[in-house]
């Protein structure tokens, strides 16, 4: 069963890299926006865990290694996403997928690259997502830095397709029985 299952995923993803069709700035804010509410959750998370390290107290301000552990839970909330099937949970729901514009699968390189590129992205204060109006194939900075881009995919679900290739098969009994 998780063979066919694993087929069934790559055939949609497959079908979802034929359709093509670049994100705009606004789709991919969007989901930044998406992004952005569970990153507050899981940051939350991420710092009741140092509770029982600081016995209660509070974490002094400018503590640089508090700040590097939340950058890198961030991280790896994004890079994990990336390469595990493409999409965050906000890319998901706006119908968005990463690809790597050479076929590759992708890895924890071009995953931090993307990482980099994107909060470098952000430090100037959105810029290299800016940079997305003006390119043909609608990639920002951080896309053409790590060789990849999105694309928009369908919603449906392998299990929808099944659904709707048995409704096809029944149609002529129906129309028969009627």
């Amino acid at each position: 069963m998780t063979d066919s299952k694993t087929q069934t995923e790559e055939m949609a993803l497959k079908q979802d890299h034929s359709m093509d069709i670049r994100v705009g700035l606004p789709r991919r804010l969007l989901s930044i926006v998406y992004d952005s509410l569970l990153m507050f959750a899981l940051l939350i998370v991420a710092n009741a865990l140092l509770i029982p390290f600081q016995h209660g107290k509070p974490i002094a301000p400018g503590n640089h290694l508090y700040q590097l552990y939340l950058l890198y839970v961030i991280y790896l909330f994004f890079a994990w996403f990336w390469i595990h099937g493409g999409q965050t949970l906000g890319m998901k729901a706006w119908g968005i997928r990463l690809v790597s514009t050479d076929g590759k699968p992708i890895g924890w390189k071009r995953a931090t690259v993307r990482f980099a590129a994107a909060s470098f992205s952000w430090i100037l204060l959105g810029s290299g997502f800016l940079w997305s109006l003006f390119d043909p194939d609608k990639r920002a900075l951080h896309d053409i830095l790590s060789h990849t881009r999105l694309v928009r995919v369908r919603f449906a679900s392998a299990k929808t397709s099944e659904r709707k290739q048995t409704d096809e098969k029944e149609k002529p009994e129906r129309q028969h029985g009627a």
